[in-house]
């Protein structure tokens, strides 16, 4: 940190935000510093106390502060419809679309042999357990389409089929609003095989 420098103290630490540059940075940081004092210290308390504020659910893994997510506490979702996720971002993004009305299953983790993530340190065991607990029907995969990704949802796939639940993967393909030009060979060739009829 800078001595001396609390602009340039608070600069270093909020570029070290997934998606914030230092010219974002400065934004945010002469953003603060204009606004209502009460704010500042809001946020700052709100950011300070977070992590023990925000705990696990205890049934699937998403970030809550409650013992079980609104998701998970929620009657009305199909509890035999699960849908396994690597991230709890990747299940905020999926509940955003409005289309999925099962459970989730936050991983935290994806097979990454160079990151000291084989099969062994995998947490497999704790789906396993819940599949059979919850008398789970359908698992969809939903990792995500990186290397590490493919390579999780094969692993899954194979573990699960001794499981008894029918096993899908989410379809991937052209963005809405994209141009085939530029949409790279692998998820162009996805989306050929993952037409469906009209």
């Amino acid at each position: 940190m800078d001595d001396g420098d609390p602009i340039a103290d608070l600069v270093k630490l909020l570029v070290r935000l997934p998606g914030v540059g230092e010219k974002s940075a400065r934004r945010i940081a002469f953003h603060v510093l204009g606004a209502d004092p009460e704010y500042a210290r809001a946020l700052g308390q709100s950011v300070a106390t977070l992590s023990t504020r925000v705990r696990r659910c205890g049934a699937c893994g998403a970030f809550t502060s409650r013992d079980l997510c609104a998701i998970c506490a929620d009657p009305r979702r199909a509890v035999e419809l699960l849908c396994v996720v690597a991230r709890p971002m990747d299940a905020d993004a999926i509940e955003r679309t409005r289309a999925f009305a099962g459970r989730y299953h936050v991983l935290h983790a994806l097979l990454d042999p160079l990151g000291g993530v084989g099969p062994a340190e995998f947490p497999l065991t704790p789906l396993i357990d819940r599949i059979q607990r919850d008398g789970v029907r359908e698992v969809i995969l939903a990792t995500p389409t990186t290397v590490e990704g493919e390579a999780t949802s094969l692993y899954l796939a194979d573990a699960l089929r001794g499981v008894g639940v029918a096993v899908s993967r989410i379809a991937s393909g052209v963005p809405h609003g994209g141009d085939l030009e530029f949409t790279d060979p692998i998820t162009l060739g996805r989306a050929l095989e993952g037409r469906r009829s009209l």
